[in-house]
């Protein structure tokens, strides 16, 4: 694990590239939502929710993307700002371009989303959007996967990446493949492969890893591969915890069990709560625990943004558990 990224992560202040979107979760919970008669909504889209979490846990994030000039546009702006997430870099454009809308549930029986992403505004982030951003003013740039999915999103981001070496930050991958946004796998393996090569830190899942591998039993192997290039890599295996490969060692690391209503906004919250307690300078095992931590909090209650902990929570989470499950 270089100190250029330990060094750039515990700043605390992070540029996030990807998408904010509408989240519509049945109420009350353990409500279907075709039957529901009554919906929450609040701030959604994966890396809105990374930029939301990172700031309940004390640290600064400003998301780069853009939003429909109308009223859902405004609301996700609006719940942004709620959690304090810096929207200076947020282009509001007008035309029939939409921001995402997930419609789903706080039940695990039968769990649906259903994800409304025609015209997706967040695609449309433009080389000239990304190069407004003052890079030097941020500790490490993060995106997730989705961006690259569409033009002219990808080449902005890439462009990003590129922005974010030259100012000597290091660059953070969050895989988060969405088959739905892609326009065939042989297209979304090559560009996630080229991510993976140019960031710092990947985190993602035994799927996601063995996407790109060409096989889900590929994938360790890709984790691995990627690790020896000198990278920090975390290849999440759900329910048997993590792996951590980091300096040539392999850490692994257990889950914390919970009654999970939902299992979406793990990830997001995995990614904050690991990034945070890096930049607080905790050891390299607990900041995987403390993101594993997280993500059990988000899955045990409705939404993802609202779900994601505060410091006070998570650390009293934690008071109350013995520790991970054994792996």
């Amino acid at each position: 694990m270089s100190d250029h990224l330990i060094n750039g992560i515990r700043k605390g202040n992070f540029a996030v590239f990807g998408r904010a979107g509408m989240d519509m979760y049945a109420d009350p919970a353990g409500t279907k939502a075709e039957h529901a008669e009554t919906f929450r909504a609040d701030l959604g889209g994966s890396s809105a929710n990374i930029c939301a979490g990172l700031c309940k846990l004390g640290m600064q994030s400003a998301l780069i993307t853009s939003v429909s000039d109308d009223n859902v546009g405004r609301f996700c702006t609006n719940r942004l700002r709620h959690y304090g997430v810096d929207t200076q870099y947020i282009k509001v454009l007008r035309g029939e371009y939409r921001v995402s809308l997930a419609v789903y549930e706080s039940t695990m029986d039968d769990f649906q989303l259903c994800i409304y992403r025609n015209n997706a505004v967040d695609f449309q982030v433009t080389e000239e959007d990304v190069d407004r951003v003052d890079y030097s003013s941020f500790g490490a740039l993060i995106t997730a996967g989705t961006v690259f999915a569409a033009e002219p999103s990808r080449s902005s981001t890439f462009r990003a990446f590129e922005n974010a070496r030259a100012a000597g930050i290091p660059v953070i991958f969050d895989i988060d493949y969405r088959p739905y946004s892609w326009p065939s796998p042989e297209v979304a393996a090559e560009v996630l492969t080229r991510a993976g090569e140019e960031s710092d830190l990947i985190v993602g899942n035994d799927e996601e890893f063995g996407f790109m591998a060409g096989g889900i039993e590929k994938g360790l192997d890709k984790a691995r591969e990627l690790a020896a290039a000198g990278k920090l890599v975390i290849y999440k295996m759900g329910q048997e915890g993590a792996l951590t490969f980091a300096g040539g060692a392999e850490i692994r690391t257990g889950i914390y069990p919970v009654t999970a209503v939902k299992p979406n906004g793990a990830g997001d919250s995995f990614m904050a709560g690991l990034l945070a307690a890096i930049a607080e300078e905790r050891p390299l095992k607990e900041a995987v625990l403390r993101g594993s931590a997280c993500a059990s909090i988000v899955v045990s209650q409705p939404g993802c943004a609202p779900a994601m902990p505060t410091t006070p929570e998570l650390d009293a989470f934690l008071a109350a558990r013995s520790g991970p499950t054994d792996i």
